[in-house]
């Protein structure tokens, strides 16, 4: 099987595909400007307190105000607490040690006797805000590495229980403990199997730095004196596309490709720093094309999101998302009978539901509770082989997971981590004309107003060199003929223009780019006269 890696920069996002044997297998999409990413520290206040919840708000600057339960203060909650405590002013340095105290909260204490309103917490975003809901705190600091997670004020080590063998788990104990200093806990992850010291001690060493980095921020903000600025955020992930690409990332992967050079020079440096014999498989798209286009990942992603997601012969999947869960329906569709009878005939499609829903789940990054109604079957070695096959699809799933064998009405029911929203990709085209009414003038008109522009953007604003983005349609008929429109156009108005097929716009959409691939502004001449 071959992995490769799509990686498209947009000026307000980034996206990272997964492609499997050029299948469509993970999208994750991010705004680049997102400050509520997990795994950001904040500075920050506590604005209420909820007795009935045993929790508390904390204000961390979004528009809802972050939620803290009391399970989520930690065990060495009274360490942090002390450890904000020395610092004091900001002007001192101190030490992990110094802070670490024998005391630990009851698991089934109060939350109104910790906290009260207007302290100052050090938090760490566990969920992003979702729906309604603001983002879910933490005040158990982690920094997370390839290989490793740091954590302060404990000198437990924990080794994942994905690593089976005995003597490993040993080992990297061993050496673990032999590297990371007084006062910081580490989690081993399971990549970091047979891995050698030398790397451990270097991502050891990168955690350590950003723990110094926060702390030197959390000095200056006391240092300000103004609890009036607070929230602050103190730390913040690393890069958009390094981070979703560090617990995407596989040795496995055959090429990474990267629209941008900044993030392509960002990403090449992770790479080397973690698998330095693998930095060659970072490349940098420089074709004309979109690279979603390119690779064929825009089809994919039109074909497998959206409500009806058809499969095997014909059979689909209807997925409905609620507040409180997914629903997904099993449907034969207009699939011809097998010839064994209608018991195989319902093991087979449901058995295709299986593998295409495992996809589904980690291409949407669907969480929470899934409800999954598939077809009636009769015997009961059909209902556990279906069980069988969904639970070995999803052995691929990153996220923590539960599968339940099916119920007497035939539901089967899966939780799944949710950590952020569910990716939701529109499919569906709007109208670029006719803004919803149904209505629009000829697309005769269409390349009329496409000439006014170009002419402005000549005469007016004199570009010598333009791309002008079309849909696939638009741009077979720009360029066909001799001469064609396009060769009309750079005659007349001497420029240069290059018509690109960009199958993410919609029919009769349009956007020009500069030489540069800077897209310009035409927004003041945006509708047809």
């Amino acid at each position: 099987m071959t992995s490769e890696v799509i990686v498209d920069v947009q000026p307000k996002d980034i996206s990272i595909a997964l492609l499997e044997d050029k299948r469509l297998v993970e999208f994750q999409r991010e705004g680049r400007e997102e400050h509520y990413s997990v795994g950001n520290i904040y500075l920050a206040k506590v604005r209420k307190i909820m007795p009935g919840l045993n929790a508390c708000f904390v204000n961390v600057g979004h528009e809802r105000d972050g939620f803290l339960h009391y399970l989520d203060l930690g065990l060495g909650y009274r360490s942090l607490e002390k450890y904000l405590s020395l610092l004091g002013d900001g002007k001192r340095t101190v030490s992990v040690p110094k802070a670490i105290t024998s005391e630990e909260l009851e698991k089934d204490g109060s939350i109104q006797n910790i906290l009260k309103r207007d302290d100052e917490v050090l938090v760490q975003i566990l969920k992003e805000p979702i729906s309604t809901k603001g983002p879910r705190l933490s005040c158990e600091i982690n920094f997370p590495g390839r290989y490793l997670i740091l954590i302060p004020f404990t000198d437990q080590i924990s080794v994942s229980s994905k690593i089976r063998s005995s003597q490993e788990r040993a080992r990297l104990k061993l050496l673990v403990q032999s590297i990371k200093p007084k006062g910081f806990g580490v989690i081993i992850r399971t990549v970091a199997e047979g891995k050698r010291a030398a790397e451990l001690d270097a991502e050891l060493k990168g955690l350590l730095a950003r723990w110094d980095d926060t702390i030197a921020k959390v000095r200056k903000v006391r240092q300000e004196g103004d609890k009036r600025k607070l929230p602050r955020l103190v730390y913040e992930e690393t890069s958009r596309a390094v981070g979703l690409l560090r617990d995407l990332y596989n040795p496995s992967f055959e090429n990474i490709y990267v629209n941008d050079r900044a993030v392509f020079e960002d990403i090449q440096a992770y790479i080397a720093q973690i698998a330095p014999d693998q930095k060659k498989i970072v490349k940098l798209y420089e074709g004309n094309l979109p690279i979603f286009d390119n690779f064929s990942v825009t089809k994919q992603l039109k074909s497998s999101f959206g409500r009806i997601v058809t499969y095997k012969r014909g059979a689909y999947l209807v997925i409905e998302h609620t507040e409180a869960l997914h629903v997904v329906d099993v449907n034969s569709g207009n699939r011809l009978k097998s010839e064994d009878g209608q018991e195989a005939n319902a093991l087979e499609v449901n058995l295709g539901a299986a593998d295409e829903l495992a996809r589904q789940l980690r291409l949407r990054d669907m969480g929470g509770i899934i409800v999954v109604d598939f077809i009636d079957m009769e015997k009961a070695e059909n209902r556990q082989t279906l069980y069988e096959r969904m639970v070995e699809n999803l052995k691929q799933d990153r996220a923590r997971h539960n599968i339940l064998p099916l119920s007497k009405f035939g539901l089967m029911q899966i939780t799944r981590q949710r950590v952020r929203p569910a990716m939701d990709v529109t499919v569906d085209e709007s109208c670029p004309t006719c803004g919803g009414t149904g209505k629009i003038k000829s697309s005769l008109l269409f390349t009329d107003m496409l000439q006014g522009k170009v002419q402005t953007l000549a005469r007016k604003l004199n570009y010598k060199r333009i791309r002008l983005h079309l849909h696939p349609f638009v741009a077979a008929y720009m360029r066909q003929g001799l001469p064609s429109l396009r060769m009309k156009w750079q005659l007349q108005y001497r420029m240069a223009i290059q018509i690109i097929p960009n199958q993410s716009l919609s029919y009769l959409q349009y956007t020009f780019y500069d030489a540069d691939g800077n897209e310009i502004d035409m927004r003041e001449e945006k509708e047809m006269k």
